[in-house]
């Protein structure tokens, strides 16, 4: 591969994107849209839109993520695209501007409200790159607005946003991984996993409820459920024993990745079995664009 065009799809985490995509497809079944398009005519293309504008917002906003953090990165991570000299800072800030706007541009394609969503989504991944990442309380809360954002744009496929308050659930799982995250040069954050600890089990409660609430179908969800539980706690545990940077990332990574799950689990919830495997696909994908590409 050539090394330019690699570099920016390093820039972008290939394999964070099926995540993005995921919420998308998990926002759409909690919107009821799936039963609506057994029985109307709703277009599949609109689905791909809005996961696609999702992937578009995402991947901008990684990329812009590392345009804001190239002077730490030239200490702490110098092998990186920009920083190495491999992709121009400038080449950087204008790529990430161009998949930012593509996927503010997609939204509204599919609806005003959904275009509103999108916008709003990239204000906020534009403030946390440039301004709230650096602060302990109000970055992870910004980066969590964003996930719950993105599952509310999935929400949104019909121009009427349901259960926008099941956006909180995203909300408080990626403040944990980003509390995780905090060690990940330098390790040392027992107290960060603690508390990530906590928050996950939070996370598992709050969506029980809401499937015993609004759906007959908790028994359906127990094996994604359970497989959940043991990507995300098991690595978290590990990294607490042994409370180096590698095993801190691994605890990130797979909190990353185990959202496809966190997703499928809304979708066996809210829609059907064969719909929850077919997010459950995009685990497989994302693992092995990890092994390519760079998580965090």
């Amino acid at each position: 591969m050539n090394p330019i065009l690699k570099g920016y799809l390093k820039l972008a985490r290939p394999a964070n994107l099926p995540t993005a995509a995921a919420d998308i497809l998990a926002g759409v079944a909690i919107s009821g849209s799936i039963t609506d398009l057994q029985n109307g005519p709703i277009l599949g293309l609109t689905i791909i839109s809005l996961v696609l504008a999702a992937v578009f917002l995402y991947a901008g906003g990684v990329v812009l993520n590392d345009v804001f953090d190239v002077g730490i990165d030239r200490v702490e991570r110098p092998e990186r695209p920009i920083p190495s000299g491999l992709i121009p800072i400038r080449s950087a800030s204008v790529f990430g501007s161009i998949l930012l706007l593509l996927g503010v541009v997609l939204g509204f394609l599919v609806h005003p409200i959904s275009g509103a969503v999108a916008f709003a989504l990239a204000g906020m991944i534009i403030l946390y790159d440039a301004v709230l990442k650096k602060f302990n309380f109000w970055g992870p809360l910004n980066m969590g607005l964003c996930r719950g954002l993105n599952l509310i744009l999935g929400m949104s496929l019909l121009g009427a946003i349901t259960h926008w308050y099941f956006a909180f659930v995203p909300l408080v799982y990626i403040f944990a991984i980003t509390l995780i995250s905090r060690g990940e040069v330098h390790g040392n954050n027992k107290r960060h996993l603690i508390w990530a600890g906590i928050l996950y089990a939070f996370v598992i409660v709050s969506v029980n409820g809401m499937v015993l609430r609004y759906t007959d179908a908790f028994v359906q969800t127990l094996p994604f459920q359970l497989v959940f539980v043991f990507m995300v706690y098991r690595p978290l545990l590990k990294a607490y024993r042994i409370n180096s940077p590698e095993h801190i990332k691994k605890a990130v990574v797979s909190g990353v990745l185990s959202l496809i799950l966190l997703d499928a689990v809304w979708g066996v919830g809210f829609s059907y079995w064969g719909y929850a495997m077919l997010i459950l696909l995009l685990l497989p994908l994302s693992l092995f664009l990890s092994k390519l590409f760079a998580v965090t």
